[in-house]
């Protein structure tokens, strides 16, 4: 009896063996899959950070010479202020070359 109830339990603990080894297996295997979507959606998410960068600096490019412009309307007011001037010079200069009164 002792060599039958040896085979018996040889034989239950070769089936657990193969139960464990095949759980891991499909263990393995599903921590595989898992990592591979993860990779993917790492690098699309890097791929989307590398275009939002891109886009960025071209916006940065496009848009550094804005402040500039607050200097330029300042340039522009003072033509402005100085044409005037000389547009009432000129005015003058004709009325008095023309004798005419200025209107």
């Amino acid at each position: 009896m002792k060599d039958k109830e040896k085979r018996a339990m040889d034989s239950t603990i070769a089936l657990y063996w193969r139960i464990t080894v095949a759980l891991g297996a499909v263990v393995v295997g599903v921590v595989a899959l898992l990592l591979t979507i993860l990779t993917r959606t790492a690098e699309q998410i890097d791929d989307g950070a590398a275009e939002v960068w891109t886009v960025g600096k071209l916006i940065a490019n496009n848009t550094v010479h804005i402040p500039l412009l607050a200097r330029t309307n300042q340039v522009a007011a003072d033509i402005l202020t100085a044409s005037e001037g000389i547009a009432s010079a000129t005015a003058r200069i004709q009325s008095t070359v023309t004798g005419e009164p200025k209107a």
